[in-house]
């Protein structure tokens, strides 16, 4: 079953226009404008029931932004709002970013092979099959190398050894990922840390520290920092009016599937709402979207244990959550992210005690709910005329009709919807799902 974010449709009441308009807190300190909950009809109880799963689960920090104002922000033991954490592999999603810079200001270009940065040799391939593999290969996690090696995370020429030929073969393999550092900083002349400092840190606010630990190269930052991050890819990879990442055809291409072995794997972001998917570890195609409760539209950087970033411009909305494994500790945990989901779908208060009308409200019968797209509805009185409105799940109308409660709405998108019937002075509502 398709869900989206029911609570988001009352952000306003029906009838107001729904703002694209998105805030952005100052670079330094500490200020941030928020939302209520009450303002998106989010019931307490129900908050309480998503941050008592989170802290079940060992989250340390969880922040929700509308519009980039902060609606919940939530931190769990002795973690708090200055603690810093760790990234993981949700860190690869800044990298492409750090990628698409580069190439838009003539450092490198992703189609060049990779040894043209990080010279001849620096896998055990024979030269024909390395020249093969482009900065494209490595933010597709298409570079064909065996990432079933005893350390993927190895990045020395031993470790990296011929598998496929590259962009033949999808594999989650940390390796080629974490050499884009490598090609960065030849192609820049500058260190890693600087790089970012410059292009994100100073024009965003996103402040944060990459340590190389072992093989890897992990960023550490706030919670918060983490938000920024979020809002700025929500705001197509500008911070407020400050250009940051400017290529609309890379940032397209990153933020949507990359190639045909993937479908939920754009450049090291991951996709929602496409057919199939591929996990770390395995050849295998699984069937629907990586998070049916999710939005279709997101995307998200995951990190092991539980590290999200997710995005969903359909509704102008960022999640977070760090922390600990909420089980064992994976490579990509989508299980527990699909989790949140649920609880977030079920944060809104019954629709018809967030209406703003003194008119009487009545609740209608919809069949069959879920739908494939026709429904049928009870409720109204025969013989007087009405006024039937469907909203999607931010509030925004998407359908009209009068007297008529056979509908059609099988050219909408699948998620939740709102009903509202206008008759003899009185409203009834209802809520139904299109799968």
């Amino acid at each position: 079953m398709k869900e989206v974010l029911l609570a988001i449709a009352f952000l306003f009441s029906l009838g107001k226009t729904f703002s694209q308009n998105l805030y952005f807190p100052p670079l330094t300190g500490n200020t941030w404008e928020t939302l209520s909950p009450d303002s998106l009809g989010w019931c307490d109880e129900k908050i309480q029931e998503l941050y008592d799963l989170l802290e079940t689960n060992n989250t340390k920090a969880f922040i929700v932004l509308k519009d980039g104002r902060i609606v919940l922000e939530k931190y769990f033991g002795t973690f708090t709002q200055d603690s810093v954490w760790y990234w993981a592999s949700a860190g690869k999603s800044m990298t492409a970013c750090l990628v698409g810079i580069a190439q838009q200001e003539g450092l490198l270009n992703i189609e060049d092979k990779t040894s043209d940065y990080l010279g001849t040799g620096w896998t055990s391939e024979p030269s024909e099959k390395e020249d093969l593999i482009t900065v494209r290969n490595q933010l597709t996690m298409t570079s064909g190398l065996d990432d079933g090696v005893p350390d993927n995370y190895c990045t020395l020429d031993t470790c990296l050894i011929y598998k496929a030929d590259a962009g033949t073969r999808w594999a989650y393999h940390n390796a080629p990922y974490t050499l884009l550092d490598g090609v960065i900083e030849t192609a820049s002349g500058q260190n890693f840390n600087a790089f970012f400092n410059q292009k994100i840190t100073q024009k965003s606010g996103i402040s944060g520290l990459w340590v190389k630990i072992d093989y890897n190269n992990i960023l550490w930052s706030k919670a918060r920092s983490m938000a920024r991050f979020g809002l700025m890819i929500l705001n197509n990879g500008q911070w407020a009016n400050t250009p940051i990442l400017t290529d609309p055809a890379y940032f397209q291409a990153m933020t949507n599937t990359s190639q045909d072995l993937n479908p939920s794997y754009g450049y090291l972001w991951w996709l929602n709402g496409k057919p199939t998917y591929k996990l770390p570890g395995l050849q295998i195609n699984f069937p629907g979207p990586l998070f049916p409760a999710a939005p279709d539209d997101m995307i998200s950087a995951l990190g092991k244990n539980g590290q999200y970033i997710n995005v969903v411009p359909s509704q102008n909305l960022v999640m977070v959550r760090m922390g600990d494994a909420p089980g064992t500790g994976v490579e990509v945990p989508v299980a527990f992210n699909q989790d949140i989901w649920v609880k977030m779908n079920d944060l809104a208060c019954d629709p018809s005690a967030v209406f703003d009308t003194e008119n009487e409200v009545e609740a209608l019968q919809i069949i069959p709910n879920p739908s494939e797209g026709i429904i049928q509805i009870t409720g109204a009185k025969v013989g007087n005329e009405f006024n039937l409105k469907v909203f999607d799940a931010v509030g925004r109308q998407v359908f009209s009709t009068k007297n008529n409660l056979k509908l059609d709405l099988s050219k909408l998108s699948s998620g939740i919807y709102f009903l509202k019937l206008e008759q003899d002075g009185k409203i009834s509502t209802g809520r139904f799902i299109l799968k």
